[in-house]
């Protein structure tokens, strides 16, 4: 978690009701207005109106402001991947925004208003409720087309905030529910990734940029093993089959759905000796996946290994989070990867660069 400069943001958000975008409002119901104006609460009629006030000459001067000020908030993209701020900094009562409604309503969108002038993918998470009994909520804020992504996010934050929707009682539907309504088309083909690919590492915006859409979590078939190909910037771990019995074991995979026409995208952005194969998962399914060439495992075997989760060693910062590696001993449970504890200070180094 990093501070940024919210100041581009900020202004742009300013210019949504101080600006002459309000004119497109008054365009839009100009005949309506002018033939009913009493049609209208005084509140919007107000705000409409207010549309008037402003010329050609203005809007080319927001114009130009609102490409300045984009092209400030793009160098915040570069240290961040996502936002994340109060969906409103205060919840009013109805007596509240009746005394003053131009005022508090423009208050309520001061971290939200800037999201369409920015060309910006957002997602408002329910987080719960403050100490006077009123909702509080918090938007995930990302670069256009990272709608999936923050979805993904935002449905975990949503999960730890609480079991119920809201205020309602009512329980969140599962996990498997939510992801069969969300549907993948039938001709997309299902592809199980591990190591960087997976959700919140390195690489999962390959897929992402791809089209890919999550399906579920699985585990291979216990005849696998993943060794570290540290020749890799971020390490990536190579998975291979193996033949002798008993040598192998359960590994933990997401599977992902791919239009048709982009997997050849994927493949090519593959490096040797990684590449795409037919895994065989616990159920006995088979799916395309990622695989590792045995001849490029050669001298990557981990003797005595210690099963340490790789998602920790990828997100685990130099800032002291994670103090311990060893800490994640445990049981591997995003990647069962092996590695031995002479390579962990090895991995540490490379993932905090």
């Amino acid at each position: 978690v990093v501070e940024i400069d919210f100041a581009p943001f900020a202004e742009t958000a300013a210019l949504l009701y101080d600006g002459p975008w309000v004119a497109e409002r008054y365009v839009a119901l100009r005949e309506f207005l002018e033939k009913s104006p009493d049609s209208f609460h005084p509140v919007t009629r107000a705000i409409v109106e207010n549309g008037t006030n402003y010329d050609a000459a203005d809007v080319y001067a927001a114009t130009y402001r609102l490409a300045d000020l984009a092209r400030r908030a793009e160098g915040v993209w570069d240290g961040i991947d996502a936002m994340l701020l109060p969906t409103s900094g205060s919840m009013y009562t109805v007596a509240e925004v009746e005394a003053d409604p131009i005022r508090l309503n423009s208050n309520l969108g001061y971290y939200t208003n800037f999201v369409n002038l920015l060309d910006l993918a957002a997602i408002a998470v329910p987080a719960g409720f403050a100490a006077n009994g009123r909702p509080f909520g918090i938007t995930l804020v990302g670069p256009a087309f990272s709608d999936a992504w923050l979805g993904d996010i935002g449905g975990i934050l949503h999960r730890d905030a609480g079991p119920a929707m809201g205020a309602t009682g009512i329980a969140l539907p599962p996990v498997a529910a939510a992801e069969d309504a969300a549907g993948v088309p039938a001709d997309y083909v299902p592809i199980a990734v591990n190591g960087a690919h997976m959700r919140g590492l390195p690489l999962n915006s390959q897929l992402i940029e791809l089209g890919g859409r999550f399906v579920r979590e699985d585990r291979t078939a216990a005849i696998y093993r993943l060794y570290s190909l540290e020749e890799f910037s971020p390490v990536r771990p190579g998975m291979v089959r193996m033949t002798a019995p008993g040598a192998g074991a359960s590994i933990a995979v997401e599977v992902w759905a791919l239009p048709p026409q982009n997997v050849g995208g994927l493949l090519v952005q593959i490096p040797a000796p990684l590449g795409l194969g037919t895994l065989e998962l616990e159920s006995g399914d088979l799916v395309k996946g990622f695989v590792c060439e045995a001849a490029g495992a050669e001298g990557a075997a981990c003797p005595k290994p210690i099963p340490v989760s790789l998602t920790a060693l990828y997100k685990s910062p130099s800032d002291g989070i994670l103090s311990d590696l060893h800490e994640c001993a445990i049981d591997a449970p995003f990647f069962g990867a092996q590695l031995t504890s002479e390579q962990i200070p090895k991995i540490r180094a490379d993932t905090s660069n």
